[in-house]
């Protein structure tokens, strides 16, 4: 079996990128190797190009990555109660991926994070799961056996982890956000584990 957990993400902020990092937590700690990758901005200047490699942070994501995975986490900040252009531009561009069934039968989860409580998480996190759905993933959310979910005054879902980003360090997740997170991460890598993808 493949023990690769692709960590998909677009952040701006770096949010959705902590996120990301404590759903690796959880993968790993139920002993998949946890990869992370994110995807370049989308300008709306043509004539813009995007550096090959990022300034700082996790590497680019290659088409390579999904084939190579085990299960996928997608993430994406909320725009407007949707995902960010930049991954939704990544995912349009999967159909050779689609027509060789690369995802299918592998699980899969999405995150988000949003500025404002009513932003749109919940939406967000259902536009995510769709082209998942196209590419025969099996998705998981997160179940209410996870007290925090009962307890949350910030993000949770049982769609997928969210992230409240107010204050003066957005980035930074509560304890019970974190917690969730890689509570997230843990049930991806055992779904995987199980599976045997």
């Amino acid at each position: 079996m493949n023990q690769v957990v692709l960590i998909l993400y677009y952040s701006r902020h770096g949010a959705t990128q902590a996120m990301a990092n404590s759903i690796a937590l959880g993968v790993e700690k139920a002993g998949l190797e946890a990869r992370l990758r994110c995807v370049p901005e989308v300008s709306n200047h043509f004539t813009d190009v995007q550096s090959a490699v990022p300034n700082s942070g996790d590497p680019y994501v290659v088409k390579q990555d999904l084939d190579d995975c085990c299960a996928l986490a997608l993430g994406s900040p909320t725009r407007f109660g949707n995902m960010a252009a930049p991954l939704k531009y990544f995912l349009d561009d999967t159909s050779a991926q689609w027509l060789a069934g690369t995802l299918e039968n592998k699980p899969a989860c999405v995150f988000t994070s949003t500025s404002s409580m009513h932003g749109g998480q919940e939406t967000t996190l259902l536009t995510m799961m769709l082209p998942l759905f196209h590419h025969g993933m099996v998705l998981c959310g997160l179940p209410y056996s996870n007290p925090e979910l009962h307890t949350t005054l910030s993000g949770g879902s049982p769609y997928g982890v969210t992230h409240l980003a107010q204050g003066d360090n957005k980035s930074k997740l509560s304890e019970e956000e974190q917690t969730l997170c890689i509570e997230q991460g843990r049930r991806l890598a055992v779904l995987a584990k199980k599976l045997g993808n």
